[in-house]
């Protein structure tokens, strides 16, 4: 679900999210964040109870004792360190239809001195397993390990494509079980906790969406989502995916968790410039990029950075606009992915391989209200986007790909029939 972010001049592929040949014929999102999900899992050197800090009272999987050693490498300045790990593992899971792509997206705590790794295990129509894949490893700062995505990891059972397990076309996936390492170096008096894990599995695309999609119940609702453009940033902090311009999922998720009257404190963003204009961005970009990936775009790390600020997370895809209105409701943003030619989307004036929205609102006639950080200047971030053009780039230049960031007290819709489970 990696996106470049890099607006009009953008040149990498946005796999995961289907262009095409239309939108995922089906997707699903498992999720586990609560104690009984995460007890049909097999603990070991875990147990689950509620979680501390700012997530207190939420469950939790957290650290009991080491259940082995293991020496990671890191390869991007940081050396060989031995971790203490302890080790949750879902059970096998059934799609319920041959999935093309897995996505796994996480909320957890890191505190400085740990991290935590996610691999996936698949199974194919003929009940073959493949080896583990690991898809990331993770921490919320980067004093100890430099978090990352895997490259080369290619079998005949599929290939991890940045934070994306791809199928063989002629091999789908049936079945997959989820892996999670929470790691701590030995010295290290504080412990990690997992407090949400999902997995978007998504069938291969189908045909493209003929007519656009009816009321939601958020006509005439608008949240008041910050404004943040990314281009006010550009030549800020290059050594994280070159600088500002291609900061729109930092930008976004800047947006979503300063929605919710979160973020990180004086003392944190003492390291950025004083005269930075919003020097949230900039620290967001530092806390979501992937040192492999090279890119600030990984959307589960976008969604795992909430985590440091009391929000969960996760990835998924929504069939419409219909689905992202009853977030509306909820009162929470969502963030969408589109590509489109200038001539796709009235009133953009920019053409994009792939760009992050944040969705705010509706118009009284169904319009869609976003932030979109592709803008000249903070003020200029909010627009309004015909419905049919919007909903048409999201869902076949996006995939319907979105992703979420909430408060744990805040409900998410319910679950309706044909939508994504969570």
């Amino acid at each position: 679900m990696h996106k470049s972010g890099n607006g009009a001049t953008s040149q990498v592929g946005t796999r995961g999210a289907p262009s095409a040949a239309g939108t995922p014929a089906c997707s699903l999102l498992r999720h586990w964040a609560d104690e009984s999900a995460f007890r049909a899992g097999d603990l070991a050197g875990l147990a689950v109870a509620g979680g501390s800090g700012r997530f207190a009272g939420h469950s939790a999987v957290v650290w009991r004792s080491a259940a082995g050693r293991s020496r990671y490498a890191d390869p991007f300045g940081h050396g060989a360190v031995e971790w203490e790990y302890a080790r949750w593992t879902s059970p096998w899971t059934d799609i319920g239809f041959e999935a093309a792509e897995l996505i796994p997206s996480w909320s957890a705590s890191t505190p400085l001195g740990s991290s935590l790794s996610v691999r996936v295990q698949v199974r194919d129509a003929e009940g073959l397993e493949s080896a583990w894949f690991t898809l990331a490893h993770w921490a919320a700062d980067d004093q100890v390990v430099h978090r990352t995505t895997v490259p080369g990891q290619t079998s005949p059972f599929g290939s991890v494509e940045v934070d994306t397990l791809v199928a063989p076309p002629a091999r789908l996936f049936g079945a997959y079980r989820l892996g999670i390492d929470l790691l701590r170096t030995p010295d290290a008096r504080v412990s990690p906790e997992l407090y949400s894990v999902s997995v978007l599995a998504s069938a291969p695309a189908g045909p493209a969406p003929r007519a656009v999609s009816g009321p939601g119940g958020a006509w005439g609702t608008v949240l008041d989502v910050p404004q943040r453009s990314q281009e006010v940033h550009t030549g800020h902090c290059p050594q994280y995916d070159g600088g500002g311009e291609a900061w729109a999922g930092p930008a976004c998720t800047a947006m979503m968790v300063s929605h919710f009257g979160r973020g990180p404190t004086p003392a944190e963003l003492a390291w950025i410039d004083p005269g930075d204009p919003a020097p949230d961005v900039d620290f967001t970009a530092r806390g979501v990029y992937d040192y492999a990936y090279r890119g600030c775009g990984n959307w589960a790390f976008n969604a795992a950075y909430a985590a440091r600020f009391g929000l969960l997370g996760f990835v998924t895809r929504l069939p419409s606009l219909t689905e992202v209105e009853r977030f509306i409701r909820a009162g929470i943003p969502v963030a969408t992915a589109q590509a489109f030619r200038s001539t796709e989307l009235s009133g953009a004036g920019y053409s994009t391989a792939g760009n992050i929205m944040v969705v705010c609102g509706f118009t009284d006639t169904g319009d869609v209200v976003v932030n979109d950080p592709l803008s000249p200047s903070d003020e200029a971030v909010r627009r309004t986007y015909p419905r049919a053009d919007f909903e048409r780039v999201w869902l076949v230049g996006g995939g319907g790909a979105v992703y979420i960031v909430h408060p744990p007290e805040r409900a998410l819709p319910s679950r309706t029939a044909g939508l994504p489970c969570w």
